[in-house]
């Protein structure tokens, strides 16, 4: 066995409605998220026991499987109780469950096959923190031309383009590749990002183009909370280096500055006031998800 496999969890995973060892959970070699990438995925965290914006994934996981002429075979109560049996284990500690829905097992054809079961897998890992260390200094990125394709908004299992922007920055020891199209900013490998001017809080509009995270909408409440005016719209090159703060968001990252962009200061180069308010009302929106009244939810099928 190789070492990487011996070295799999055996956390409890879902895999099409039956909970067992992730080291054990096997697919076809004919389903058409293995051959095609033919599927979405959805993200996640869970806080204090308490999946965090879950309604809000959970309606991105509509859109996008709507995308992708799939129904969503489970109920929004389903997929809660599977969150919730997952991570009863790990307690009060920080998680991040992972969704995967693919057109199901067919013999490889592109057409999309109709009448097929789709496949759902739903496993749950580790969410660690950013360090205090690393949010006290800030982060530098990178830069790269966005080479994937024009359906971004789709939280699409085909993910070669991200990888491969994101190997941009891990090889130049960075924390993130920041794109765009042409001279205009569109988003991070696995991240939105955001610029702050003149206390302002703008990032790039919702259109086919950038994958609306669920932090677009956070964010904008968050914004709204702190007394921050926000907006969508176009962002250029030049308004990206000539910001005085730059952040990057994702279920991950939260909320996380960027001082330095390809060796470049933004700003002056340390995580500034924006960021410091809107980290701070994210974790104070955490606990006050940490301490609702748990919601029940139907025995999944």
């Amino acid at each position: 066995m190789h070492p990487l496999t011996a070295a799999l969890p055996t956390t409890l995973c879902y895999l099409d409605g039956e909970y067992t060892a992730l080291r054990d959970a096997k697919i076809s070699v004919l389903d058409r998220g293995f051959i095609f990438g033919d599927g979405i995925y959805e993200v996640v965290p869970v806080y204090g026991g308490q999946p965090f914006c879950f309604e809000e994934h959970m309606a991105r996981l509509d859109r996008s499987l709507a995308e992708l002429q799939i129904a969503n075979p489970l109920t929004l109560a389903q997929w809660r109780d599977i969150v919730m049996r997952l991570t009863e284990p790990g307690g009060d500690a920080p998680q991040a469950v992972y969704f995967q829905i693919t057109r199901g097992v067919a013999p490889r054809d592109h057409a999309m096959t109709k009448g097929v079961r789709p496949t759902v897998f739903v496993m749950v890992n580790p969410l660690p923190p950013v360090s205090d260390a690393v949010r006290a200094k800030g982060v530098a990125c990178v830069t790269a031309a966005d080479f994937r394709w024009e359906k971004a908004h789709i939280k699409s299992t085909s993910l070669l383009g991200a990888v491969l922007a994101r190997q941009i920055s891990v090889e130049a020891g960075a924390a993130e590749t920041v794109m765009f199209r042409g001279e205009w900013l569109s988003e991070a490998s696995s991240s939105n990002v955001w610029i702050a001017k003149d206390g302002q809080l703008i990032g790039p509009p919702k259109d086919n183009l950038v994958l609306t995270g669920i932090r677009y909408g956070l964010l904008e409440r968050l914004c709204a909370e702190c007394g921050i005016p926000f907006a969508l719209r176009r962002i250029s090159r030049d308004e990206v280096f000539g910001a005085d703060e730059l952040l990057l968001s994702s279920a991950s990252k939260e909320v996380l500055p960027v001082v330095t962009l390809d060796g470049q200061a933004i700003g002056n180069g340390r995580p500034g006031p924006i960021y410091q308010a809107l980290y701070a009302a994210y974790q104070e929106a955490k606990q006050r998800n940490a301490e609702k009244p748990q919601k029940q939810g139907a025995t999944p099928a």
